[in-house]
Order: structure tokens, then C-alpha cells, then sequence
């Protein structure tokens, strides 16, 4: 099975995904939209975030 390099929209949405909980757990940041629904799912987030990158990896393209 050949792997390949995940899509920069794929790797930035992730990175940005990443950023964010770390910015809401450690530093108490908080992003006016965004915080109410993060806050709570701070794993679920991070969890989407590494499906992302994994299906970016996986597929070819995406």
C-alpha cells in the first residue's frame, strides 16, 4: 500500500483544528464562535483532526 503526502487544505485544516484546543486547554484563549463548541469536545476535535490527516494520507488526492 503506497501512502501519500495529504493535500494542503487537508494539512492546514488540521494544523488550524490542533492550534485551536491547544490554544482553549492551555493558554484559555477564546475565539467568540468557535470556543462554545470546542470547549466541550477538545478530544473529539483532535480525534477529527488525526482522521483528517490519516484519510489525507491514505487516499491519494484528498
Amino acid at each position: 500500500m503506497a501512502l501519500s503526502r495529504p493535500t494542503f487544505a487537508i494539512w492546514l485544516i488540521s494544523t488550524i483544528l490542533v492550534a485551536l484546543v491547544i490554544a482553549l486547554k492551555y493558554f484559555a484563549i477564546s475565539i467568540p464562535v468557535l470556543s462554545p463548541i470546542i470547549s466541550g469536545n477538545l478530544f473529539e476535535v483532535l480525534l477529527i483532526s488525526f482522521v483528517l490527516l490519516w484519510a489525507g494520507t491514505v487516499f491519494k488526492g484528498l
